[in-house]
């Protein structure tokens, strides 16, 4: 038995970093092509990206996520769905300068679009901050957690970083190039294969959800938050929609609600915001969970 206060022997078996370090050292040249088998099996890609071990990639793509948040001490996070298309307010007003400068009609009017929209961009950005700042000092700070791409996503983000805090991004490997925002935390920063996982991440956490003007993406998080919540399988939350005008022009619920398709009581699930101020004196007026 060990005194008090000595150090435990070594490990007794070797770590899996130092089996796959010596297992990179093929003891003969017969065993060093492709079509060999003698590679540890985890450090096989080849092998680990069989259509057989589909099950183990989602459990790693599961796992990974949340080791790490635990890691960092991400408790709780406030989700931030919408477009990656709606822009910075200084981006949006230099490319209204050059569709004025042009003449082409067609471009002003995308142009001037885009500017009116851009307000949603800072409005994301002032909400990260605030919600970042303000509970900083609490127990379980709110983390933000965004998509990680451009748009609202890179508001999200931008908000926490020029604030000093940190944020969560969950980038998607889609079949165009998606590169992570400059303002997400490097060991925030993940990335994903499986939609239906990085859903589940989004919402792990959560203790509150703002919906930006968005497209198909949005919409798609948006009523599967809402679907979780109507169903019973996901407790009630803060659902903030930014923008009342965007969303009425959008969905039509009194139809739905006339139609009979939901109940006249499934519109309270959310909450219609202008303003990253009236975001969070919700939020803050909300009973601790």
């Amino acid at each position: 038995m060990n005194k008090p206060g000595a150090k435990l022997p070594e490990r007794i078996f070797p770590t899996a970093q130092e089996d796959a370090e010596k297992g990179e050292e093929v003891p003969h040249a017969r065993y060093e092509g492709p079509e060999s088998s003698y590679r540890l099996a985890f450090t096989d890609t080849d092998f680990l990206l069989r259509e057989e071990l589909r099950p183990v990639r989602m459990q790693l793509e599961l796992l990974k996520p949340e080791l790490v948040q635990d890691e960092q001490g991400v408790e709780a996070t406030v989700v931030f769905f919408g477009s990656a298309r709606i822009l910075a307010p200084e981006v949006a007003q230099k490319e209204l300068e050059a569709a004025q400068a042009s003449g082409d009609a067609k471009a002003l009017r995308v142009a001037e679009t885009a500017a009116a929209m851009s307000r949603y961009y800072e409005q994301a950005r002032r909400f990260s901050a605030l919600v970042t700042r303000r509970s900083a000092t609490l127990d379980r700070p709110l983390y933000v957690v965004t998509g990680g791409g451009p748009g609202i996503m890179e508001a999200g983000n931008r908000g926490a970083f020029e604030v000093g805090g940190k944020s969560v991004g969950l980038n998607i490997v889609l079949s165009r190039e998606q590169v992570p925002n400059p303002y997400i935390t490097p060991e925030l920063c993940f990335q994903f294969h499986y939609f239906a996982i990085r859903k589940m991440h989004f919402l792990m956490r959560a203790q509150a959800i703002a919906v930006f003007p968005g497209g198909f993406g949005t919409l798609d998080e948006l009523f599967e938050v809402l679907t979780l919540v109507q169903s019973g399988r996901m407790r009630r939350l803060p659902i903030l929609l930014f923008g009342e005008p965007f969303w009425r022009g959008v969905i039509n619920w009194a139809a739905l609600v006339e139609a009979g398709t939901i109940s006249p009581h499934d519109p309270e699930l959310f909450t219609d915001v202008e303003s990253a101020v009236e975001a969070v004196a919700l939020i803050e007026s909300r009973p601790a969970p």
